[in-house]
Protein backbone atom coordinates (compact mmCIF):
# COMPACT_ATOMS: atom_id res chain seq x y z
CA UNK A 1 0.00 0.00 0.00
CA UNK A 2 3.03 2.56 0.73
CA UNK A 3 4.43 1.61 -2.04
CA UNK A 4 1.02 2.28 -4.51
CA UNK A 5 0.21 6.00 -2.34
CA UNK A 6 4.29 6.73 -3.13
CA UNK A 7 3.58 5.62 -6.90
CA UNK A 8 0.33 8.22 -7.06
CA UNK A 9 1.94 10.55 -6.01
CA UNK A 10 4.75 10.58 -8.32
CA UNK A 11 7.85 9.90 -5.62
CA UNK A 12 9.38 7.10 -7.57
CA UNK A 13 13.27 7.54 -6.63
CA UNK A 14 15.41 7.95 -9.90
CA UNK A 15 17.39 5.15 -11.26
CA UNK A 16 21.04 4.80 -10.56
CA UNK A 17 23.57 6.41 -12.68
CA UNK A 18 22.87 9.42 -14.47
CA UNK A 19 22.09 11.71 -10.95
CA UNK A 20 24.88 10.35 -9.17
CA UNK A 21 27.49 10.73 -11.97
CA UNK A 22 26.61 14.43 -13.05
CA UNK A 23 26.23 15.46 -9.89
CA UNK A 24 27.78 13.75 -6.85
CA UNK A 25 31.31 14.80 -7.12
CA UNK A 26 30.66 18.32 -7.86
CA UNK A 27 28.47 18.42 -4.81
CA UNK A 28 31.50 16.87 -2.56
CA UNK A 29 33.84 19.35 -4.04
CA UNK A 30 31.23 22.57 -2.46
CA UNK A 31 29.18 23.16 -5.77
CA UNK A 32 25.53 23.93 -3.71
CA UNK A 33 23.67 23.87 -6.47
CA UNK A 34 24.28 20.25 -7.26
CA UNK A 35 24.25 19.10 -3.67
CA UNK A 36 20.50 20.77 -3.96
CA UNK A 37 19.68 18.96 -7.64
CA UNK A 38 21.00 15.59 -6.42
CA UNK A 39 19.08 16.07 -2.70
CA UNK A 40 15.69 17.09 -4.94
CA UNK A 41 16.27 14.44 -7.11
CA UNK A 42 16.62 11.14 -4.26
CA UNK A 43 13.72 13.10 -1.90
CA UNK A 44 11.84 10.16 -2.95
CA UNK A 45 14.64 7.66 -1.98
CA UNK A 46 13.90 9.46 1.75
CA UNK A 47 10.05 9.39 1.60
CA UNK A 48 10.54 5.61 0.84
CA UNK A 49 13.02 4.59 3.28
CA UNK A 50 11.28 6.26 5.99
CA UNK A 51 7.69 4.75 4.58
CA UNK A 52 8.96 1.28 5.03
CA UNK A 53 11.23 1.82 8.44
CA UNK A 54 7.88 3.98 10.20
CA UNK A 55 5.31 1.78 8.83
CA UNK A 56 3.31 5.02 8.17
CA UNK A 57 2.97 7.23 4.57
CA UNK A 58 5.42 10.15 5.28
CA UNK A 59 4.71 13.53 3.65
CA UNK A 60 7.40 16.22 3.18
CA UNK A 61 6.41 19.17 5.55
CA UNK A 62 4.41 17.15 7.82
CA UNK A 63 6.47 14.27 9.70
CA UNK A 64 9.83 15.04 11.29
CA UNK A 65 11.05 11.60 9.73
CA UNK A 66 11.52 13.30 6.31
CA UNK A 67 13.39 16.20 7.97
CA UNK A 68 15.47 13.31 9.57
CA UNK A 69 16.07 11.51 6.18
CA UNK A 70 16.75 14.58 4.07
CA UNK A 71 19.71 15.26 6.65
CA UNK A 72 20.74 11.24 6.52
CA UNK A 73 21.00 11.94 2.35
CA UNK A 74 22.87 15.00 2.94
CA UNK A 75 25.55 13.23 5.36
CA UNK A 76 25.60 10.09 2.46
CA UNK A 77 26.61 12.69 -0.18
CA UNK A 78 29.59 13.69 1.90
CA UNK A 79 30.67 9.93 3.08
CA UNK A 80 30.05 7.83 -0.16
CA UNK A 81 32.96 6.02 -1.29
CA UNK A 82 32.61 4.69 -4.69
CA UNK A 83 35.87 2.24 -4.02
CA UNK A 84 34.08 0.19 -1.32
CA UNK A 85 31.73 -0.97 -4.00
CA UNK A 86 28.13 -0.34 -2.85
CA UNK A 87 26.22 1.60 -4.57
CA UNK A 88 24.84 5.31 -3.67
CA UNK A 89 21.32 4.44 -3.47
CA UNK A 90 22.01 1.17 -1.27
CA UNK A 91 24.35 3.22 0.83
CA UNK A 92 22.01 6.41 1.26
CA UNK A 93 19.33 3.88 2.50
CA UNK A 94 21.89 2.38 4.74
CA UNK A 95 22.21 5.88 6.21
CA UNK A 96 18.68 7.09 6.11
CA UNK A 97 17.84 3.93 7.74
CA UNK A 98 20.35 4.24 10.46
CA UNK A 99 19.71 7.87 11.09
CA UNK A 100 15.80 7.25 11.70
CA UNK A 101 16.60 4.47 14.11
CA UNK A 102 19.03 7.01 15.59
CA UNK A 103 15.88 9.30 16.33
CA UNK A 104 13.67 6.69 17.48
CA UNK A 105 15.91 5.60 19.94
CA UNK A 106 16.13 9.47 21.30
CA UNK A 107 12.48 9.44 21.35
CA UNK A 108 12.26 6.18 23.11
CA UNK A 109 14.75 6.55 25.41
CA UNK A 110 12.89 5.93 28.69
CA UNK A 111 11.78 2.59 26.93
CA UNK A 112 12.18 -1.00 28.68
CA UNK A 113 13.35 -1.68 25.34
CA UNK A 114 16.94 -1.74 25.19
CA UNK A 115 17.53 1.02 22.92
CA UNK A 116 21.25 -0.72 22.10
CA UNK A 117 19.33 -3.33 20.57
CA UNK A 118 16.90 -1.13 17.62
CA UNK A 119 18.83 -1.22 14.88
CA UNK A 120 19.15 -4.15 12.50
CA UNK A 121 23.23 -3.71 11.46
CA UNK A 122 24.96 -0.41 11.57
CA UNK A 123 28.09 0.80 9.45
CA UNK A 124 30.62 -0.72 11.95
CA UNK A 125 29.14 -4.09 11.64
CA UNK A 126 27.25 -4.30 14.92
CA UNK A 127 24.54 -6.84 15.44
CA UNK A 128 21.12 -5.79 16.41
CA UNK A 129 17.33 -7.32 17.38
CA UNK A 130 15.27 -7.20 14.15
CA UNK A 131 12.34 -8.00 17.20
CA UNK A 132 12.75 -4.93 19.38
CA UNK A 133 13.09 -2.92 16.26
CA UNK A 134 10.02 -3.47 15.03
CA UNK A 135 8.64 -3.19 18.80
CA UNK A 136 10.13 -0.08 19.60
CA UNK A 137 9.12 1.77 15.99
CA UNK A 138 5.56 0.07 16.47
CA UNK A 139 4.81 1.70 19.62
CA UNK A 140 6.27 5.02 18.76
CA UNK A 141 4.74 5.40 15.07
CA UNK A 142 1.38 4.92 17.43
CA UNK A 143 1.91 7.09 20.22
CA UNK A 144 2.97 9.86 17.26
CA UNK A 145 -0.11 9.04 15.18
CA UNK A 146 -2.44 9.45 18.81
CA UNK A 147 -0.85 12.55 19.27
CA UNK A 148 -1.46 13.93 15.29
CA UNK A 149 -5.29 12.86 15.45
CA UNK A 150 -5.60 14.62 18.92
CA UNK A 151 -4.42 18.10 17.37
CA UNK A 152 -5.70 17.42 14.43
CA UNK A 153 -9.32 17.18 16.32
CA UNK A 154 -8.44 19.87 18.29
CA UNK A 155 -8.02 21.89 14.85
CA UNK A 156 -10.94 20.80 13.34
CA UNK A 157 -13.36 21.71 16.06
CA UNK A 158 -12.11 25.63 16.21
CA UNK A 159 -12.78 25.38 12.40
CA UNK A 160 -16.47 23.97 12.76
CA UNK A 161 -16.65 26.62 15.31
CA UNK A 162 -16.28 29.22 13.12
CA UNK A 163 -18.90 27.48 11.30
CA UNK A 164 -21.26 27.53 14.17
CA UNK A 165 -20.98 23.97 14.37
CA UNK A 166 -20.07 21.89 17.37
CA UNK A 167 -17.48 19.14 17.00
CA UNK A 168 -19.63 17.81 19.83
CA UNK A 169 -23.10 17.56 17.43
CA UNK A 170 -21.27 15.71 14.60
CA UNK A 171 -23.07 12.39 15.77
CA UNK A 172 -26.50 13.97 15.66
CA UNK A 173 -25.91 15.85 12.19
CA UNK A 174 -24.91 12.34 10.27
CA UNK A 175 -27.85 11.34 7.76
CA UNK A 176 -28.56 8.25 9.42
CA UNK A 177 -29.58 6.43 6.35
CA UNK A 178 -26.86 5.32 3.80
CA UNK A 179 -28.19 6.82 0.58
CA UNK A 180 -28.57 10.18 2.00
CA UNK A 181 -25.42 10.35 3.88
CA UNK A 182 -23.98 9.16 0.61
CA UNK A 183 -25.94 12.31 -1.00
CA UNK A 184 -24.58 14.49 1.58
CA UNK A 185 -20.72 13.54 1.12
CA UNK A 186 -20.68 13.76 -2.80
CA UNK A 187 -22.34 17.13 -2.47
CA UNK A 188 -19.22 18.01 0.24
CA UNK A 189 -16.87 16.56 -2.45
CA UNK A 190 -18.73 19.24 -5.33
CA UNK A 191 -18.26 21.72 -2.38
CA UNK A 192 -14.40 20.85 -2.06
CA UNK A 193 -14.06 20.00 -6.33
CA UNK A 194 -15.54 23.41 -7.37
CA UNK A 195 -13.35 26.66 -6.52
CA UNK A 196 -16.23 28.73 -6.31
CA UNK A 197 -18.45 27.11 -4.35
CA UNK A 198 -15.11 26.20 -1.63
CA UNK A 199 -14.84 30.35 -1.95
CA UNK A 200 -18.77 30.68 -1.55
CA UNK A 201 -18.15 28.62 1.91
CA UNK A 202 -15.50 29.60 3.17
CA UNK A 203 -15.93 33.33 2.77
CA UNK A 204 -19.77 33.37 3.80
CA UNK A 205 -19.36 30.71 6.06
CA UNK A 206 -22.55 28.73 4.07
CA UNK A 207 -23.38 26.46 1.37
CA UNK A 208 -24.29 27.48 -2.24
CA UNK A 209 -27.37 25.89 -1.99
CA UNK A 210 -29.43 27.12 -5.29
CA UNK A 211 -25.89 25.98 -7.70
CA UNK A 212 -26.03 22.57 -5.27
CA UNK A 213 -29.53 22.29 -5.67
CA UNK A 214 -28.59 22.66 -9.14
CA UNK A 215 -25.84 20.38 -9.84
CA UNK A 216 -26.95 17.14 -7.48
CA UNK A 217 -30.45 16.52 -7.68
CA UNK A 218 -31.29 16.69 -4.03
CA UNK A 219 -34.19 19.50 -2.87
CA UNK A 220 -32.65 23.04 -1.19
CA UNK A 221 -34.88 21.67 1.90
CA UNK A 222 -32.45 18.42 1.93
CA UNK A 223 -29.31 20.36 1.17
CA UNK A 224 -30.46 22.74 4.08
CA UNK A 225 -31.24 20.47 6.76
CA UNK A 226 -27.64 18.54 6.07
CA UNK A 227 -26.00 21.68 5.70
CA UNK A 228 -23.86 21.09 8.83
CA UNK A 229 -22.95 17.87 7.76
CA UNK A 230 -22.21 18.96 4.39
CA UNK A 231 -19.99 21.84 5.63
CA UNK A 232 -17.92 19.09 8.16
CA UNK A 233 -17.07 16.98 5.66
CA UNK A 234 -16.03 19.77 3.01
CA UNK A 235 -13.58 21.24 5.56
CA UNK A 236 -11.98 17.96 5.70
CA UNK A 237 -11.74 17.74 1.85
CA UNK A 238 -10.76 21.13 1.71
CA UNK A 239 -8.19 21.57 4.37
CA UNK A 240 -5.02 19.24 5.77
CA UNK A 241 -6.85 16.77 8.12
CA UNK A 242 -5.04 13.97 6.57
CA UNK A 243 -6.70 11.44 10.04
CA UNK A 244 -9.89 12.61 9.67
CA UNK A 245 -10.22 12.20 5.53
CA UNK A 246 -9.23 8.61 5.86
CA UNK A 247 -12.91 8.15 8.00
CA UNK A 248 -15.11 9.49 4.62
CA UNK A 249 -15.03 6.41 2.72
CA UNK A 250 -16.94 4.68 5.82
Amino acid sequence: MLGFLLSLSGNSPPSEGSAVDRLLEPARRGDEQARDDLIRQYTPLVLRVGSQVSGRYLQVGRDEEVSIGMIALNEAIDRFDSDRGASFISFAEMVIKRRLIDYYRRQKSRSEVPMSELESEDDEGNVLQHVEQREAISRFSQEREADDRKSEIVRYAKRLAEFSIRFSELAEICPKHEDARERAIEAARLVARNPVFAQHMMAKKELPLKQLEERVGVSRKTLERQRKYIIAVALIMLEDFYHLRQYIAG
